[in-house]
């Protein structure tokens, strides 16, 4: 008995260490098969034309590095799409961040008739698909006369549903005791706001600032609907011009799409650290 009771810890061990062992295998592979088509995208916009559109070899035989001049040439004014891309992005994160901001705080520190029934209300929003409001706020765009101009592409998208219920269930977990000093020193419902709330839930904000920029960013059917002018596109329109009556030049279009995406990685990257505790907070506090 004394022996296989100083054996069990052992083989406790040795199954524990099985297991991490399997979930890590689990998690690389996972993280492989998400990184894959990314690495495939960069190998391909390395490519020849031949050998990117008969997509048998992996890896490409010769590394055309020019491929990536070519594309930036080839649309002309690449670097006016990045801007006008970085422009309708930033403003539509502005917009969001300031409408779901209040919103949400209405929503959870303040009473008012029929709040419960409206925010089930806006939830239900979410579950509407977005081509059945397309063609409602494509009228209402061509009514205001904001058919191309910056503000069609930005002033639709400057609220959003799901950054209100991400904000709303951080402001919940706020303690009430915070609120209760502020108004005993004299602080009103703003003040709280800007100087408790907001530093509090920078994570969540952070993350409902990279969500609503990366929607923005890659937004295509909306765009081509509402613009007709080159100059005020943003970048996912210009990759129209590698798409011809002769066929599509896959190696220049990926070129175009891996120098599109470096902007979004950067933006990750340096936000990363509140994006995933804003996601893991929210998760665990909703």
């Amino acid at each position: 008995m004394a022996v296989a009771s100083r054996r069990l810890p052992t083989a406790d061990r040795a199954r524990f260490g099985l297991g991490r062992l399997v979930l890590h295998l689990m998690l690389v592979a996972g993280a492989l098969w998400a990184v894959f088509p990314f690495v495939w995208m960069v190998l391909t916009s390395l490519k020849g034309y031949a050998e990117a559109s008969a997509a048998e070899t992996f890896f490409p035989s010769r590394w055309l590095f020019s491929n990536y001049v070519t594309a930036w040439n080839q649309v002309g004014t690449f670097p006016r799409y990045f801007g006008n891309t970085l422009f309708i992005a930033l403003a539509t994160v502005l917009g969001v961040l300031v409408t779901s901001t209040l919103a949400a705080y209405a929503f959870a520190r303040m009473e008012f008739p029929g709040r419960d029934t409206l925010f089930l209300i806006l939830l239900a929003t979410m579950m509407v698909p977005f081509e059945v409001t397309l063609v409602p706020n494509f009228i209402m765009i061509r009514n205001l006369q904001w058919v191309d101009h910056y503000q069609a592409m930005i002033i639709p998208w400057a609220a959003s549903a799901f950054s209100i219920f991400l904000l709303r269930q951080f402001f919940m977990a706020i303690p009430q005791e915070l609120y209760d000093a502020a108004v005993i020193d004299g602080c009103g419902p703003l003040r709280f706001l800007a100087t408790i709330v907001l530093p509090l839930s920078r994570p969540a904000l952070v993350t409902s600032g990279l969500l609503t920029f990366l929607g923005s960013w890659n937004s295509l059917m909306w765009p081509i609907l509402v613009t007709n002018r080159p100059e005020i596109r943003p970048i996912q329109v210009a990759m129209y011009s590698f798409i011809g009556d002769a066929g599509t030049q896959i190696q220049l279009l990926l070129a175009a799409v891996t120098i599109s995406v470096i902007p979004v990685i950067v933006v990750y990257l340096v936000l990363q650290r509140w994006f995933i505790e804003g996601i893991a907070t929210v998760g665990i506090r909703g």
